[in-house]
């Protein structure tokens, strides 16, 4: 699988959950982010706004509350279980870029 299919997944799976978690609503309430996702090769964003994840496109936003930098294999590894988040991150494999509140609140979500 590819990274975009695998990011795919992860949003249809974070809006279908959060149609039907009324206390994942509750914590993100009325939080607006642009989200950008480089992987070197590959380059995609999104926008979360009103308890879903919507406009997943290639390409980057200008203005990002959030980035995220990493390659498609490191993602293939950590939506496959190959590697762990923690792993990724303590290699440099991923890095997030934001403010410490966004970066926190938003990991519990994916």
């Amino acid at each position: 699988m590819v990274a975009r299919d695998h990011l795919l997944k992860a949003v249809d799976e974070f809006n279908e959950r959060m149609q039907c978690d009324l206390e994942m609503q509750k914590e993100i309430g009325p939080l607006k982010k642009k989200v950008n996702i480089d992987l070197g090769s590959e380059h995609y964003s999104f926008l979360l706004k009103d308890n879903c994840i919507s406009h997943f496109d290639e390409g980057l936003l200008e203005d990002a509350d959030v980035q995220v930098f990493s390659d498609p294999q490191t993602i293939d590894d950590l939506f496959t279980g190959k590697m762990k988040p923690m792993k990724a991150w303590a290699l440099r494999k991923i890095v997030i870029k934001g403010s410490l509140e966004d970066v926190l609140k938003l990991r519990k979500f994916f």
